[in-house]
């Protein structure tokens, strides 16, 4: 999206008015360590061969190799993936992981392809970026329009192009497969990478309503977009008692009082093939229990939580005054503009940064690196158990600096920070040490 990287940047600058960064570390901070540009010819079926535009944004190092995914999207753009890659260093900083920040894609619509055709852009993008990649260099992982196939051939292209040009060894070539994560389970994958970015934000949830004096059964929830995050962050929620009230996808959502069912609200949007309409309670789905509602009304509904889980940019300064939920929970990268910030902060709206309420994803992604190099396999109850000592860390450190100014060493003196600061500072000082 054009101007997003504008607004990382900002986000950047503010976060030096509070905290004392020298001009050397800073411009480090700014400039991503290399952004690739490549065009990538593939033959389609038809037998014409066809150009797409590629991208690897390549933010900074410091803490250790770049992390970060890849999309397929029509607006996939250099600016995109420069900003994505910049929050994707913060979020690795913030929930302490072993990681800087990368993000790449292909400005492509996805759904216009045949899997052949797929497939061969998905190799050709590794055999163009394959130099930039390694276990400890660059990990890519599934994004927009991504998925574990995709990974599964990626990590095969990437092991062949590395056997042609060095004789990579077959024993050596599992701890290649640590190159990308997100991958199938069979080839490597880790389980519960599925639910992980969902189940993360859950967990944050948790937290949340505990220190916001919130019981579940009291608690009223809406999620805009039900795609695989926001579907396994209202599955989990309703199952622990919250009552999920509205959802949408890209094409409009649904208002259900009762609280709706999120498994059988996603049995009826696969069958229908969009969520509107699918006003399900309990085992039933009935138009007698809810009503239609856009995604511009959904985010302005009186909710205690409010979970924007879809694009980046829907929360502005148009619309934040209209804003009534207690708390955010940013499931999706950059859904609330810096001038919205401001705005959401005078109203008292407590807003948790995408940078930790969306780490789920990666920090999984990061326990499949793990097993990769040592030759590990956790079960699905171990990766969750140390998902939920990782996000709840890392809640903690970001609410003690939002919730006790003296906390943080502010440039400026003792302030009081929203939370997207208190995480923001947090992440960036990290950094800071270790540049």
């Amino acid at each position: 999206m054009a101007g997003v990287y504008k607004n990382a940047l900002r986000q950047l600058e503010i976060v030096r008015q509070y905290l004392d960064i020298e001009d050397r570390v800073f411009k480090r901070l700014k400039k991503h360590d290399r952004v690739i540009v490549k065009d990538l010819k593939v033959k389609m079926d038809n037998g014409s061969k066809k150009t797409f535009k590629a991208y690897r944004a390549q933010h900074n190092n410091a803490r250790g190799p770049y992390k970060g995914g890849i999309r397929f999207h029509p607006q996939v753009s250099e600016d995109e993936v420069k900003a994505l890659s910049m929050w994707m260093t913060w979020k690795c900083s913030v929930v302490g992981l072993p990681y800087g920040g990368s993000k790449g894609g292909v400005t492509v619509d996805p759904k216009k392809l045949s899997e052949g055709e797929l497939e061969k852009l998905s190799r050709a993008y590794v055999r163009a970026m394959a130099p930039y990649f390694g276990p400890q260099k660059d990990v890519p992982a599934p994004d927009v329009n991504t998925n574990a196939q995709v990974m599964s051939w990626m990590i095969d292209e990437y092991i062949k192009v590395r056997s042609k040009e060095s004789g990579v060894r077959s024993q050596d070539q599992d701890k290649l497969r640590a190159t990308f994560t997100g991958k199938p389970v069979e080839e490597g994958g880790s389980l519960g990478r599925t639910e992980a970015t969902g189940m993360g934000g859950f967990y944050v949830l948790e937290q949340l309503a505990k220190k916001l004096g919130l019981k579940p059964e009291e608690t009223t929830v809406a999620v805009q977009g039900f795609g695989n995050v926001g579907y396994w962050f209202a599955y989990l929620a309703q199952r622990a008692g919250f009552k999920v009230i509205a959802a949408s996808d890209s094409k409009g959502g649904v208002w259900v009082p009762e609280g709706l069912n999120p498994e059988k609200t996603l049995e009826c949007k696969r069958e229908k093939g969009e969520i509107a309409g699918c006003y399900c309670v309990g085992s039933v789905c009935d138009l007698k229990k809810g009503r239609p509602i856009s995604n511009e009304k959904l985010l302005e509904l009186d909710v205690d939580i409010l979970v924007p889980a879809a694009l980046e940019g829907v929360i502005t300064k148009k619309n934040a005054g209209k804003i009534k939920a207690k708390a955010i929970i940013e499931m999706a990268n950059g859904p609330v503009t810096p001038e919205a910030d401001k705005i959401l902060a005078k109203k008292g709206i407590v807003s948790v940064p995408d940078i930790l309420a969306n780490a789920g994803g990666v920090t999984v992604s990061y326990f499949e690196w793990e097993q990769n190099l040592k030759g590990e396999k956790w079960s699905k109850k171990k990766v969750f158990g140390e998902l939920k000592k990782v996000m709840g860390k890392a809640f903690e450190s970001v609410w003690q600096r939002y919730d006790d100014p003296p906390s943080l060493k502010l440039r400026r003196g003792e302030a009081k920070v929203d939370m997207r600061m208190a995480a923001y500072t947090l992440a960036v000082e990290r950094v800071v040490e270790s540049v």
